[in-house]
């Protein structure tokens, strides 16, 4: 039962968007930012972000040479650099509306250990830049083998590095998008899991198990989550990955951002402690769940490859260890589009939300206030 001051003040709102996450709080943002007189609620199922946006490694990246090979394999060169250039917009975006030092962005590089002597990665590096000059202005990847000794890895024949590729605290960029958000004006409820959304002649109603929330209009941007919301048919699903927190016995002999095999393992370093995951490709089956924990196969996989290639010969401690929930789908081209006339979705974001997060919600927005 509720009274006539709680339906016109928290549960009725111009827009609503479902999901706290990058995507949903930057699509609350630039509602706000356009439209100051916008009512506008976010409602996030958790206490915390629900799916990977504070459960990330905080890569602040947009694809390494092998990534990039293989998205040109499936959505061609034009659609290779489009999405690296909505990557890159999209963190300059967050930077530029939150500020550097709130979300502790480091450029520090980032780096591609190849692992076969011969391997047609190298062959393509030359084909990658070029398609990415006109965008940047610059070549963007160039070999760095004269670094591997320095850093110390194993099994290692080639390093491809990057020079604009950086790290940044995903728990700082939700908790300053928040509070920006807040001084917007937008509200944010937490523990609200949206169970089923109902459209009306005029308005769009998001039930939860104890309350209904009413608008104009509603955004989607729960990303792996969104089957449970969506009846249409998206190609989209979800996507589980591991992150490991490790305290090594020794300094670190390196800084920056690591990958290989097309992006599948990632690693970076942390105020002295390593920041380590991935592997969700030993068991795409298994992964594909929106159920959180870790896969104990993965888990030893990641294991060996500290001990054999990242740091070898050297004892470290597992300090923590924790799963997100990705989202993906036959292409990496996130899902913006409208689904009705009051309903819209900013989804799949193809383990990139760090990076393309703020501006598929800018896109969502302009889908609202276009309408």
């Amino acid at each position: 039962m509720f009274s006539l001051w709680e339906k016109q003040s928290f549960l009725t709102s111009d827009v609503l968007i479902i999901g706290a996450g990058i995507t949903g709080l930057s699509a609350a943002a630039t509602l706000k930012e356009q439209s100051p007189d916008l009512q506008v609620t976010v409602l996030e199922r958790g206490v915390l972000p629900s799916g990977a946006s504070t459960k990330n490694a905080g890569f602040a990246c947009f694809g390494s040479v092998s990534e990039l090979l293989s998205d040109i394999s499936t959505i061609g060169e034009d659609g290779m650099v489009g999405l690296v250039e909505k990557r890159w917009d999209g963190l300059q975006k967050t930077c530029q509306r939150l500020g550097r030092s709130m979300i502790d962005i480091q450029v520090k590089s980032g780096y591609e250990l190849i692992f076969e002597e011969k391997s047609s990665v190298i062959e393509n590096i030359e084909r990658v830049n070029a398609l990415l000059n006109p965008f940047f202005q610059q070549n963007v990847f160039s070999l760095s083998n004269d670094k591997i000794p320095q850093f110390g890895f194993g099994q290692t024949h080639h390093l491809i590095e990057n020079p604009l590729e950086g790290q940044l605290d995903t728990g700082k960029l939700i908790s300053s998008l928040w509070k920006y958000c807040a001084e917007l004006g937008v509200q944010v409820y937490t523990g609200c899991a949206v169970e089923n959304i109902i459209e009306e002649e005029s308005k769009v109603i998001a039930q939860c198990k104890e309350l209904s929330f009413e608008a104009k209009k509603l955004a989607v941007c729960t990303n792996a989550f969104t089957r449970k919301l969506i009846k249409e048919d998206l190609d989209i699903s979800p996507g589980r990955g591991i992150v490991m927190s490790v305290i090594p016995e020794k300094d670190l002999k390196f800084e920056g951002t690591f990958h290989y095999e097309e992006g599948y393992y990632y690693f970076r370093d942390y105020y002295g402690k390593l920041l380590f995951g991935g592997g969700r490709n030993l068991a795409m089956e298994d992964e594909t769940t929106t159920e959180f924990g870790v896969n104990q196969q993965i888990k030893e996989k990641l294991l060996e490859d500290l001990n054999t290639i990242i740091l070898p010969d050297q004892k470290y401690e597992v300090e923590m260890e924790w799963s997100g929930i990705m989202a993906f789908g036959t292409s990496k081209q996130p899902i913006v589009k409208r689904i009705s006339d009051r309903v819209v979705a900013g989804v799949r974001l193809g383990g990139m939300g760090v990076a393309i997060g703020s501006l598929v919600g800018e896109e969502v927005a302009e889908l609202i206030l276009n309408s």
